[in-house]
């Protein structure tokens, strides 16, 4: 956390923006001199464009194969090597590692720049956010590391080794965080409002309130086998008396912030995953849905399938997860990769729809399977039924499914809600969220399967043991060499041994 500093200056420097193309811009050298003062309406697009970023490209790949949807080809064998052997040590290193904590905290200090500049400015709508988001980004360092800095990870000089504090405490701080954006929020008046620097929700007091709640409703639905019942009742009850509710149907957290057909300036999801300048291939040719992904989608009989992938021969086929073996049935061509524009006759599909299409930060269906988890256990008023039957059909329309096909998907024994026991309906919700989650919001769908234990996702064929499973990822090696005392402290952080605290 040394770094602390020059991250600062970093952060500083990537907030020199004044337009959707500016900020876009990936390419401006950061060391160049920047203007010292910039305006809240310059600061805010940039450090919500670093959010979805890094929640779409950077954590969702990570958690896209841990989750269960995403293997590699015969020829992509060696590509993605540490994620398919849970290789810890490579995944937190400094030159090739995936730095995620580095990532968190550098957009920790943007918004924290964001809230001292709006504090001094009375612009708490401003502040609210930069609250909810730092909430937001807290809960993600726990979901991934654990126990973190949380009082004194932001004081960029006074605490050069900040102390960290156990995940339960940083779990219940960020909740209050958020708490206190809401208010802020709400508090604001009408011309206070960053409009169109809001690039999520175009300064919707309303939507932001709902996001907010939605995120601290995930938090709770997270702890829910860890025995935190006070807690949780009581965040409930405030989430209750606030009134405003959850994000529902149509009613997406998703970046738009201008996206145009040139390199670093396009969807980055699409850019990384599908289509790059040019129609130039990227992941796309290396990626495939594993088998166990294909067999559920079929064995429903789910429309999304043709939708999300290309067929071989009117068939699909997946891969396996760590495939050691270079097993010609695997090869490119064989196997059905990611299906877009190109392969739909120009329309929008499945997951890919255009270079310009928003970036999905939390969507609607997520929402929709969490307050169906949360009626199912009594914690909210409604039917789990109908919110689940909600959550499928707003992953049928973000997926471009004919809305038509819904009531015969539904209808059948193996996908409607009523057709379980009651001790059996949280598993099916979790079945078809983890279904509609695929590739757009990968770390929830892990985090689920570290919470309950299913879907039965298959093991990786190149673990460690036939048992071991990813929980967490270790402290990076910037941490460890800014940090030791403190990061030494928090005990074994193996990526199969070390578990969050709400993984009981």
């Amino acid at each position: 956390m040394k770094k602390s500093i020059k991250i600062f200056v970093f952060a500083a420097g990537l907030f020199s923006l004044t337009s959707c193309e500016k900020f876009l811009d990936v390419n401006d050298n950061p060391n160049k001199p920047t203007e010292q003062y910039l305006i809240l309406s310059a600061r805010l697009p940039g450090a919500l464009i670093s959010t979805v970023n890094q929640e779409t490209i950077q954590i969702n790949q990570l958690a896209s194969f841990w989750a269960g949807y995403w293997g590699t080809t015969k020829e992509a064998n060696n590509q993605f090597f540490k994620e398919k052997t849970y290789n810890g040590v490579g995944i937190r290193g400094t030159r090739d590692g995936i730095p995620i904590w580095e990532g968190t905290y550098n957009t920790l200090l943007y918004y924290q720049l964001i809230r001292e500049q709006a504090q001094k400015e009375n612009a708490p709508f401003y502040s609210g956010i930069a609250k909810i988001m730092q909430g937001w980004h807290f809960l993600h360092l726990v979901d991934i590391y654990n126990n973190v800095p949380f009082e004194e990870a932001l004081n960029r000089t006074q605490y050069l080794q900040p102390k960290y504090e156990d995940g339960k405490t940083v779990y219940e701080k960020s909740v209050q965080l958020i708490t206190e954006g809401i208010n802020e929020i709400k508090s604001a008046a009408p011309d206070q409002s960053p409009a169109k620097a809001d690039v999520i929700f175009g300064g919707d007091k309303q939507l932001w309130t709902k996001f907010a709640n939605t995120v601290k409703l995930r938090a709770l639905i997270r702890q829910s086998q860890a025995g935190n019942d006070a807690f949780i009742t009581a965040e409930l009850d405030k989430i209750k008396q606030e009134g405003t509710g959850f994000l529902g149907l149509g009613e997406s957290a998703a970046a738009k912030p201008g996206y145009i057909n040139s390199k670093g300036k396009m969807n980055p999801y699409w850019e990384t995953n599908y289509r790059g300048v040019n129609a130039s291939a990227t992941n796309q040719v290396s990626l495939r849905p594993t088998q166990y992904l294909i067999d559920t989608y079929a064995g429903l009989k789910d429309p999304r399938l043709p939708a999300l992938y290309v067929s071989i021969d009117g068939a699909f086929k997946g891969v396996l997860f760590g495939n050691p073996n270079a097993d010609e049935q695997y090869a490119a061509k064989k196997t059905s990769a990611f299906k877009g524009p190109t392969e739909n006759n120009g329309k929008a599909t499945g997951l890919f729809k255009s270079f310009d299409q928003p970036l999905v930060l939390l969507a609607s269906f997520e929402s929709l399977f969490l307050q169906a988890e949360a009626a199912n256990r009594g914690w909210i008023s409604g039917s789990d039924q109908t919110f689940y039957e909600q959550g499928i059909a707003e992953s049928f329309k973000y997926m471009e499914v004919n809305a038509g096909l819904f009531t015969a998907y539904n209808d059948q024994k193996t996908v409607k809600l009523t057709e379980v026991p009651a001790d059996q309906r949280i598993k099916r919700i979790i079945e078809q969220k983890w279904l509609a989650l695929n590739s757009i919001s990968s770390l929830e769908a892990w985090s689920d399967y570290r919470r309950l234990g299913f879907p039965g996702i298959p093991n990786s064929l190149l673990a460690p043991s036939p048992t071991a499973r990813p929980l967490r990822l270790m402290y990076p090696e910037s941490e460890r060499q800014t940090n030791a005392a403190e990061a030494g402290k928090q005990g074994n952080d193996d990526v199969t041994v070390g578990k969050i605290w709400w993984n009981k």
